[in-house]
């Protein structure tokens, strides 16, 4: 998985950096179909806001999560992620095939 991390009117340090890969890792745990993903950080006011593209098979999945604490958004952007990840993985299983086969035993 390519990954990027920037920042607008902040200083993308190195923790912060790993932070934010060690918090995408999650993603590819429950699907590893990601093929990329761009993550721009950025400060308005007192608000941190942590911003978001991860490209799937398929599909294009975009979030945003604003909070007084950077860390803190990340982690909420990293949930907001995830479960669009795997609804996404679920809606892209076939269901139909399993029920197919539960039908075809006596």
């Amino acid at each position: 998985m390519h990954m990027s991390v920037s920042g607008h009117h902040v200083e993308i340090t190195p923790a912060l950096r790993s932070y934010v890969e060690k918090k995408l890792e999650r993603l590819v745990r429950h699907f590893d179909h990601v093929i990329d993903a761009n993550v721009m950080l950025s400060v308005e006011k007192l608000q941190q806001k942590a911003e978001a593209t991860v490209h799937v098979r398929g599909e294009t999945i975009h979030a945003i999560a604003n909070h007084e604490d950077m860390y803190a958004a990340i982690d909420a952007l990293i949930d907001k992620l995830d479960r669009r990840v795997v609804k996404h993985k679920e809606k892209t299983r076939d269901h139909h095939a399993a029920e197919a086969q539960k039908s075809a035993r006596p």
